[in-house]
């Protein structure tokens, strides 16, 4: 376990006052102006999960090698279910590490960063269902599934359409799909290569959805009949709730910073027309940034008050400690010991999982590529 390069927000802010300003953008039209930010009740979420800060202890070790391409993990009653992203499948992984096949997800199209990716578990009213955010023909779409059985004999019934018509790309396909402490789902989406949807409010791109479970669009979103409930992202595939309710997004910038963003009902986070903290009252800044060689974040999770972001190209897990209470340190873990890291999720025993991402076609396969570890986690 590797330790180090802390870097404080402050900081960061300062340089990218500087470094940004200095970067050419594209011109990007007239934004949308910032909306009210007061979240209304019906929005406001019920604390969960541990209190305060935690770390991570001991040594990591593998629970799963020999993944493809994985890109979201989900626990389910006892069990870890991994999407697989350019096979378009769902694996099990068994006791002792084996991989059983529950299911090929119907109308997937694999290609560059599109394809099978962000997963959910919704259990009510003694129905489980599975969620999938995949890319297919024309378009990146929501399904669910049921998925029936117990562990090591999970199956996945037909799916049903949630939500389609989120633009499509060889890139910037956001895919990030989670349930919040409020019951809703959220979903990344990202600018699909067209910069201009982010501040468009007619489009889905760009943006954080929030809907019901079957799609809808539920009361307290900011825009009226709208799914959105953020805009201005460019590629956001992580975000989780701290203990105390607060959202939080992990987006990938384009040459100068990638973002950790406290997501606000209605807020407007600049792009295309800034990145990083610029300080414009149209927009709200980061509460902590990376150069993008540092980070390139994808999954996101929180364990209590600490936020924990798996990084790409930064080939890191970055914990981000003190972003609730506005003053976010981040200290990156295993770096260059697993390569690329997509997602990482709080475990049910109170540790930590990841997955690693070097079979992608970006990434350089070590040994027993790619795999699940599990690091655990102590107070802070």
């Amino acid at each position: 376990m590797q330790a180090g390069r802390r870097a404080l927000a402050t900081a960061l802010v300062v340089l990218a006052l500087t470094a940004c300003a200095e970067s050419p953008r594209e011109p990007a039209g007239t934004p949308v102006p910032l909306p009210s930010t007061t979240s209304p009740s019906s929005a406001s979420p019920t604390p969960t999960g541990p209190a305060g800060a935690v770390q991570p202890a001991g040594e990591p070790s593998d629970l799963a090698t020999g993944l493809q391409a994985p890109w979201s993990v989900v626990p389910v009653d006892g069990a870890i279910l991994i999407s697989q992203r350019d096979a378009g499948t769902i694996v099990e992984v068994q006791p002792g590490g084996a991989l059983r096949e529950v299911g090929r997800v119907d109308g997937v199209v694999a290609g560059g960063e599109g394809g099978l990716l962000g997963l959910a578990l919704l259990q009510e009213d003694g129905e489980r269902w599975l969620y999938a955010y995949h890319t297919a023909e024309d378009d990146n779409r929501i399904v669910r599934m049921p998925l029936t059985g117990t562990p090591g004999s999970f199956a996945l019934g037909p799916p049903t359409l949630i939500l389609s018509g989120v633009l499509k790309a060889a890139n910037h396909n956001g895919g990030r799909i989670a349930f919040g402490p409020d019951g809703m789902l959220y979903a990344t989406s990202g600018d699909a290569g067209r910069r201009e949807t982010g501040q468009d409010p007619a489009s889905l791109n760009g943006k954080i959805l929030r809907m019901t479970p079957e799609g809808r669009v539920p009361e307290g979103n900011p825009f009226g009949d709208s799914l959105v409930w953020s805009m201005g992202h460019r590629n956001p595939q992580g975000i989780a709730w701290t203990g105390d309710g607060t959202m939080f997004a992990a987006e990938f910038g384009q040459n100068t910073w990638d973002e950790l963003n406290r997501v606000e009902p209605g807020g407007n986070y600049g792009w295309p027309v800034v990145e990083g903290a610029q300080g414009d009252e149209r927009f709200l800044d980061p509460v902590h940034q990376w150069a993008t060689d540092d980070a390139s974040p994808s999954g996101l999770a929180a364990a209590g008050d600490t936020l924990f972001v798996a990084a790409l190209r930064g080939r890191t897990l970055w914990m981000v400690q003190g972003a609730p209470a506005g003053a976010p340190v981040a200290t990156d873990f295993f770096t260059d010991q697993y390569g690329r890291i997509r997602d990482v999720v709080p475990a049910p025993d109170g540790s930590l999982w990841f997955i690693t991402s070097n079979t992608d076609g970006r990434g350089s396969p070590r040994e027993g590529d790619d795999r699940l570890v599990r690091i655990a986690l102590a107070p802070a």
